[in-house]
């Protein structure tokens, strides 16, 4: 597929309609024909839950493929990293021209980000939905 990202797996566990599969991340390097002796290549196992509707007509130990968009990355990385500087460094100057004390303002910059991680927490559900992977099986 173009624009996705897919992992090989096994199905570790279901639980409803949650299956968390087995994945094991290589780096770069670890296809090298060197890379028995050497140190830089590793391999990283990760475990993946993948929520569908279809979780029933999967079974523990099913090989099967972990696809994720491309997209997905970058709008978590905009979720976790990028909107949080820029609230942070809003509200810096904000705070800055309105009470004069830089000190303070870099406290009260830093206590904005509280209620914008609190609320990334509580929508945890519907940003579940919105940065999903899918499932497809091994042929």
């Amino acid at each position: 597929m173009a624009g996705s990202i897919e992992h090989q797996g096994i199905v570790e566990n279901i639980d409803g309609s949650c299956i968390r599969v087995r994945i094991a991340q290589t780096s770069a390097c670890s296809h090298c024909s060197a890379a028995g002796h050497c140190a830089s290549s590793e391999v990283k196992e990760k475990v993946i839950d993948v929520h569908t509707i279809d979780a029933n007509s999967y079974h523990e130990g099913d090989h099967v493929c972990v696809v994720g968009d491309m997209s997905l990355g970058t709008t978590a990385v905009c979720y976790a990293f990028i909107l949080p500087f820029v609230l942070l460094v809003v509200a810096l100057f904000v705070f800055t021209a309105l009470l004069g004390n830089e000190l303070v303002a870099a406290l009260c910059s830093l206590a904005i980000l509280v209620p914008y991680y609190l609320y990334l927490r509580f929508s945890r559900f519907r940003l579940v939905r919105r940065l999903s992977f899918s499932i497809k099986r091994v042929e």
